[in-house]
């Protein structure tokens, strides 16, 4: 007896609390302990966990798993509903620390003027106790439960840093009134108090306060593109009830329902046009300006905005079902997952805290046993512990990726997985599906050559036969008899015959209906035409045969030819590509003379054509084209592009105005191109390209301030203040750096 294995789920939870590269580490540690978790994915840029368990309803023990930890668990959207915030939200803590560090940090401005304005060290005391224990009692709490699961992390370094800085000063300060003032005193000595270090401590705590309030302000900026996308779905909806027209909320709309939407408002959900006519705005979706003319049964997509008229549309997806909903959930995928760079942050990480607390120890008896004063040995090791803060190694990478996805995501690039956005600036060919993609995908019925047959008999025949069919050669034929009001019969038995064509009966005849090399595989006599379907051919058309199955044989009826126009911006798409040093490839299903047609009118060479494929061999042929150490980009736009998208080391899904599949191509995917517009395929390899740039500077300058820092700091041209105040400016500039990236738009011909 088998036992089904129940599928994996996911369980999203908010962290707060984290702060560096150590926690992610510590948190993601705890949770795979958790009995039933099979991953567990923790972004400090998103301050969120994504756990694969097996037990949907394990949250309540993920969530103690994270309270254990030291952590904080909040609600998966903490992170973008603290949106709402004003710009200065947070920085109480910050301004009382400023307040209480600036008459600690005077002396320093006198000492420049010769101006001697050392506070006494009572107020000293009076003025950096608060901000070490009460402003600063976060870092002893989360640096207490790293000692409690024996790891370490930004806030353990703080706090041992700084008091470090703050004890060594109350030891100072009592060994002077306890023995040092009294002896001076019996000798008529004047009474000099002695340097102490309590705003070196003070200022610590309130420049990594300062620093994380900034990067707080900062990362709020990254989410920026998750938050519009949540904006862009209306509260509520006109319903036509029983009793006319009602307002209700979203949530509370079904499938089937009829709801009013007015002009200017947007669509609450997905639906199709039942009345009225108008223009609507769907440049959240397809990130394309210019508005759109929707006709009754066209479909209409939750969040775009509806032009001028007032229309009815009846309700198609509501929920997570729906098309935006599809959209913020990708977009959360990709910037909560980690790029295979973060693996190599993650093995540093795992060790980097011990290593800096060595590394303090080694540089404090280093000083101390040089002739140094402990004093002065314990100084220099404090800046070690404050300047090795990891908190940019952390934020180098989710940082570049969450801005990099969300600018994409603007501009109608939606980025499924962070693994995508990395290995895309790598592609060396981009394999191009033809029907669709680089075409308009609209073939029309260009000739129509019976044998035997009226012409308008043929086309009746061919009608009725694909009457039910969504093919676009299909519709072509539909288009021709609709326009010869032709009244077309309903075939039976209907049945789509794998790469070839269809066959069925229409009246008591049985057709069939297909390419070529099928009708040469059922023996049927092309001779009488073979000389005109040569000629289309070769005038890059598309050409099939219909035929009928007796009891001599299969018997031709008549020969159709199909044309497709290149879309607008392929041939110049295509030219940007090759301009880069990228191979383009067009993958067809047509006849070698029809698709070498297209590819010349393209400008690909007849060497870069693969055609006559089938749609289950195009997944072979990307692998093929992979050999050598090629990385592939597949861009498809149906069900039939899936296998071939999944087998590439990049699948670019195209949005397909007219369905058709596009959504199993997105599935397969890890990039989708939400308009039909070739030249987004250069664009998501250059915004890929910009991405991985910035996280490579990011962790160059993140390793290489820490690199740089520790050993200043060791050998002493660092002091606490500086160190604290170079920590701070560390992450502040990773996160601005990312964030550059939001500048970003496709430049005009995607170069």
């Amino acid at each position: 007896m088998s036992t089904e294995t129940p599928s994996p789920t996911t369980i999203d939870i908010g962290i707060g609390g984290m702060t560096c590269a150590s926690c992610v580490m510590r948190v993601e540690k705890a949770l795979k302990k958790v009995p039933g978790v099979d991953s567990a994915t923790v972004n400090l840029a998103t301050e969120s966990a994504r756990i694969a368990v097996h037990d949907a309803g394990m949250e309540a023990r993920l969530r103690r798993a994270v309270r254990d930890a030291g952590y904080e668990p909040l609600a998966p959207s903490a992170a973008i509903d603290a949106e709402d915030a004003s710009a200065w939200a947070g920085f109480g803590p910050v301004g009382i620390g400023l307040a209480l560090c600036l008459p600690l940090v005077l002396p320093m401005a006198g000492d420049l003027f010769g101006k001697d304005w050392m506070l006494p060290a009572l107020w000293q005391f009076l003025l950096a106790t608060p901000v070490q224990f009460i402003l600063g009692a976060r870092f002893y709490k989360a640096g207490w439960h790293a000692l409690l699961a024996r790891t370490g992390n930004m806030d353990l370094l703080v706090a041992l840093g700084t008091s470090a800085g703050w004890g060594l000063s109350m030891w100072l300060w009592l060994s002077f009134l306890w023995g040092g003032a009294a002896e001076h005193a019996a000798h008529g000595m004047a009474v000099m108090e002695p340097h102490l270090y309590f705003e070196s401590s003070a200022v610590v705590v309130t420049l990594v306060l300062l620093g994380k309030w900034l990067e707080t302000r900062t990362k709020r900026q990254t989410t920026s593109a998750i938050r519009a996308l949540h904006g862009l779905r209306p509260d509520t909806a006109h319903l036509i009830g029983r009793d006319g027209e009602v307002d209700v909320p979203v949530a509370e709309v079904l499938v089937g329902d009829k709801l009013v939407v007015k002009p200017g408002e947007r669509f609450p959900v997905d639906g199709a046009l039942l009345e009225g006519r108008t223009q609507v705005d769907e440049s959240m979706l397809t990130g394309e300006p210019l508005p759109v003319t929707k006709e009754v049964g066209a479909k209409l997509t939750g969040g775009s905005i509806n032009g001028e008229g007032r229309v009815v549309l009846q309700v198609r997806a509501v929920g997570v079902d729906t098309v935006l909903s599809s959209i913020i959930r990708l977009v959360e995928d990709a910037q909560a997952a980690k790029a295979p760079i973060q693996r190599l942050v993650d093995q540093v990480s795992a060790v980097f805290v011990p290593v800096v607390l060595v590394i303090a120890l080694v540089t404090l008896l280093g000083w101390y046993f040089t002739g140094n004063s402990f004093e002065v040995a314990l100084i220099h090791a404090v800046a070690v512990l404050v300047i090795a803060c990891p908190c940019a190694l952390g934020l180098a990478t989710p940082a570049a990726i969450m801005a990099g996805t969300g600018v994409a995501a603007k501009f109608g690039i939606l980025i499924k997985d962070a693994q995508a956005l990395e290995v895309a600036h790598t592609v060396n060919v981009v394999a191009f599906d033809k029907t669709g993609t680089l075409t308009v995908g609209q073939p029309r019925l260009t000739a129509l050559v019976p044998v035997g047959l009226a012409n308008d008999e043929a086309l009746l025949l061919a009608a009725g036969l694909q009457s039910g069919s969504e093919h676009p050669l299909a519709r072509a034929v539909l288009q021709v008899a609709k326009d010869k009001a032709l009244t077309v019969p309903a075939p039976t038995d209907v049945q789509a015959v794998a790469g070839r064509g269809t066959q069925g009966k229409v009246g008591e005849r049985t057709l069939l209906l297909g390419s070529l090399r099928w009708m040469a595989e059922l023996g049927v006599d092309m001779a009488p035409v073979a000389a005109q379907a040569a000629d289309l051919q070769a005038g890059g058309a598309t050409v099939s045969a219909m035929a009928e199955q007796q009891a001599g044989g299969v018997k031709l009826l008549a020969l159709l030819a199909f044309a497709d126009e290149p879309k607008p911006g392929a041939k110049e798409a295509l030219a940007t590509l090759r301009d880069r040093g990228i191979q383009t490839v067009m993958i067809s299903g047509d006849n070698r003379g029809a698709a070498e047609a297209m590819a010349k009118r393209l400008g690909l060479d007849a060497k870069d054509v693969l055609a006559e494929v089938l749609p289950g061999d195009k997944a072979a042929k990307v692998a093929a084209l992979k050999a050598g150490g090629k990385v592939v980009a597949m861009v498809g736009d149906g069900v039939n592009d899936a296998p071939a998208l999944a087998a590439a080391d990049v699948g670019m899904a195209m949005a397909n105005p007219n369905g058709g599949g596009t959504d199993v191509a997105m599935h397969a995917a890890g990039i989708t191109l939400m308009r039909g517009d070739p030249l987004l395929v250069a664009a998501a390899l250059d915004i890929s390209r910009r991405t991985v740039a910035k996280i490579r500077q990011n962790l160059f300058w993140a390793f290489a301030y820490n690199a740089a820092g520790i050993p200043l700091a060791a050998l002493g041209y660092l002091s606490p203040v500086v160190a604290g105040a170079a920590m701070a400016l560390s992450s502040v500039s990773v996160m601005t750096n990312a964030l550059l990236l939001k500048r970003w738009t496709p430049e005009k011909g995607g170069k």
